[in-house]
């Protein structure tokens, strides 16, 4: 295997989050992820204890989202959410940031609401933005929150209300974040030349359900 294609994917977080994936559709998942050692695979609670069981000893881990799709939850319920999957063997969380609240300024809310599920998850987070539903400088915000709450990355979006993960919007989290901080791009990334264009603006993972397609070139 060349050595650009075993990097590439260790990047990908291969996903399955739609609402009516099958056991057979995470069966499918991990046999991909662990046929083409890609870094982990992303799921829904639900089908976690599944892919854990799956993944066991092949080097590939789970992440599991928290307060998805739409991060209006309470932040009790996101972090429970959180701890749960941990439990059940997540080794991240990706969580929804709560969108209303970074809009209506109210910045307490925001980062307590982060920091409750850094605690509650004891493992690295990744607070998902929205970046499709925010203006720029709400995006920046919401990297200075998410630091100082502890979070691990930000990632761009969930996919499911319009828009991806743009060079734009990546560059511009890279900018603001703390270099500690990660970027993770996710929404729409289905081809090789977008994967390798978001990792050079700075993302250093990548959320797609077309990780195949990608490491393939197509």
């Amino acid at each position: 295997m060349p050595a650009a294609f075993g990097d590439l994917a260790r990047r990908l977080e291969h996903t399955q989050l739609r609402p009516g994936a099958s056991a057979a559709d995470i069966e499918r998942l991990c046999a991909e992820a662990r046929e083409h050692n890609l870094l982990a695979v992303c799921v829904a609670p639900f089908r976690l204890p599944q892919a854990v069981r799956l993944l066991a000893g092949s080097g590939v881990f789970c992440v599991c989202v928290a307060g998805f799709p739409l991060g209006s939850q309470t932040t009790a319920a996101k972090a429970r959410e959180a701890a749960e999957a941990v439990a059940a063997g997540a080794a991240e969380i990706d969580m929804v940031l709560n969108v209303g609240a970074l809009k209506d300024c109210d910045e307490a809310c925001v980062a307590a609401d982060i920091a409750a599920v850094v605690r509650a998850a004891a493992a690295p987070v990744k607070v998902i933005l929205e970046t499709a539903l925010l203006t720029d400088r709400e995006k920046i915000l919401a990297c200075r929150l998410a630091a100082d709450a502890g979070a691990a990355f930000v990632k761009t979006c969930t996919g499911f209300s319009g828009g991806g993960a743009t060079i734009e919007d990546v560059a511009l989290l890279r900018a603001h974040a703390p270099a500690r901080m990660g970027v993770k791009a996710s929404g729409g990334v289905r081809t090789r030349a977008q994967a390798e264009a978001l990792l050079a603006a700075g993302a250093c993972r990548l959320g797609t359900s077309s990780s195949l397609a990608i490491l393939a070139g197509a």
